[in-house]
């Protein structure tokens, strides 16, 4: 059964390919997570960056970015930009983390994803994850691999903005990129919300979703 009821969301697996990826694509949503779920269980598995300043950001981050919850955070060392040649240790990351955690959603990389390391991870989240209701989050870059998401997560001024603020306190070694500004971020933040009648959004791919519409 692939379903979320909100009342009862008590785990929740959040994974990631690098560092940064998990609060770009869905830290709105961690937030109103973590903040209307006191106590709520988060599992993050990150599979590179770590033992380097990179590590060190990213748990502070999902900290910040988890207030209140029941936060467990892996970081592996796989090499940047190199998953799909280490695909058996990427596999066994996953598959250990689903020994860890029955969630009752999952937060990935989605499967349009140009980028070979994110990709690679949305395709082998549901070899583990078989019957989980998962949520492709999106990552604005240059490969221009934005799509049309159908399902998001409203967020309000004072979300939206905290999510920013927390990416540039947390994340000092991605500040000199290029795209890693307020405006990429709120901008297509605005544009999901103009697509879902709100401010602001995040947006997700789902691919499978059950429903029951007779509430049994």
């Amino acid at each position: 059964m692939i379903d979320l009821l909100p009342g009862s969301l008590r785990r929740v697996a959040a994974v990631a390919a690098h560092c940064d990826d998990l609060a770009i694509g869905a830290g709105g949503t961690l937030l109103a997570m973590c903040t209307a779920h006191p106590g709520i269980r988060v599992d993050a598995l990150i599979l590179s960056g770590g033992g380097t300043e990179r590590e060190r950001e990213e748990r502070a981050a999902l900290a910040a970015f988890c207030p209140g919850a029941d936060l467990r955070v892996t970081v592996g060392k796989l090499p940047d930009g190199r998953l799909p040649a280490h695909w058996e240790e990427a596999k066994r990351a996953v598959e250990e983390l689903r020994l860890r955690t029955v969630p009752d959603l999952i937060l990935a990389p989605q499967p349009g994803d140009a980028h070979q390391d994110h990709r690679g991870l949305a395709e082998l989240v549901p070899t583990a994850f078989r019957d989980h209701l998962t949520l492709g989050y999106e990552i604005v870059k240059w490969d221009g691999d934005l799509g049309r998401p159908n399902a998001y997560q409203p967020l309000d001024l004072a979300l939206a903005e905290r999510k920013v603020a927390l990416l540039w306190e947390h994340y000092p070694s991605q500040r000199r990129r290029h795209w890693f500004d307020r405006e990429a971020f709120l901008g297509l933040a605005r544009v999901r919300g103009i697509e879902c009648h709100a401010r602001y959004a995040e947006a997700f791919y789902v691919r499978k979703l059950t429903l029951d519409l007779a509430g049994g």
